[in-house]
C-alpha cells in the first residue's frame, strides 16, 4: 500500500509541474490565454515556434516517464525480459502514470488549469511497455513522412498503442492502458465544454 501511495503522490506532483506555462512565460506569453488556451506543446509551438516548444515536448513526456519509473522502483521493478511491466509493479506504475496525467490536466501548481496529457501518457507508455512505445514511434515517423504531417502520425501512434501493446502484454494491461486514454478523452471533453462557454 505504501508503494502505491508514494507512486500516486509522486506522479501527481511530477505531472503538476506546468512546463508549458513556465517556458511560455519566459517568452512573455501565458499559453492558457492565447491560441487554443491549451498549456501544451502544440499551442506553444503555434504561438512561439518549434524551438520554444521542444523543451515543452521533452518536459511533458518526461513527467510520465519519471512517474512510471517511481512506481516501478518502489514496487520492486517487476518486468518481463522485454521490459514490460508485470506482477506487483503493474498497479503502482499504472496509478503513477494516471496520477501524472491527472496532475498535467489539473495541476496544483498552476491553478488546476492544465493540458490534455497526451505526451505524459506517451512518456508513461515508454516504461509500461517499451517495445510498444518503440513501435509507436516508428509508426509516427513513418506516417508523418508519408503524409507530411506530424499531427497525423502522432494521432495514429497514440491510438495504435493498445494494439501494439497486445503483441507484448496480456489483455488486462491493454485494458488498463485504455483506461489511461480515457483520461485524455475526459480532458478533451472538458476543454470542449469550456470553449463553448467562451
Amino acid at each position: 500500500m505504501v508503494d502505491v501511495l508514494v507512486a500516486v503522490i509522486s506522479g501527481y506532483l511530477l505531472g503538476s509541474v506546468p512546463v508549458a506555462v513556465l517556458v511560455a512565460r519566459a517568452h512573455g506569453v501565458d499559453p492558457r490565454e492565447v491560441g487554443d488556451r491549451n498549456p501544451g506543446y502544440w499551442n506553444v509551438k503555434e504561438q512561439l515556434g518549434l524551438r520554444a516548444a521542444v523543451p515543452v515536448f521533452a518536459g511533458d513526456t518526461a513527467k510520465g516517464t519519471l512517474a512510471a519509473l517511481v512506481g516501478l522502483f518502489v514496487s520492486g521493478a517487476h518486468t518481463t525480459g522485454l521490459g514490460v511491466v508485470t506482477g506487483a509493479s503493474v498497479a503502482p506504475v499504472y496509478l503513477a502514470v494516471a496520477a501524472a496525467m491527472a496532475g498535467h490536466a489539473w495541476p496544483v501548481f498552476a491553478g488546476f488549469r492544465g493540458g490534455r496529457s497526451i505526451l505524459t501518457f506517451a512518456g508513461g507508455i515508454a516504461v509500461i511497455c517499451p517495445p510498444a512505445f518503440v513501435l509507436a514511434i516508428a509508426a509516427l515517423v513513418g506516417v508523418a513522412l508519408a503524409v507530411r504531417s506530424f499531427a497525423v502520425g502522432a494521432r495514429l501512434a497514440v491510438f495504435g498503442v493498445p494494439v501494439l501493446q497486445l503483441l507484448f502484454a496480456p489483455v488486462e494491461l491493454v485494458a488498463a492502458t485504455g483506461g489511461l486514454m480515457c483520461l485524455i478523452g475526459l480532458r478533451f471533453g472538458q476543454a470542449a465544454l469550456a470553449a463553448r462557454r467562451h
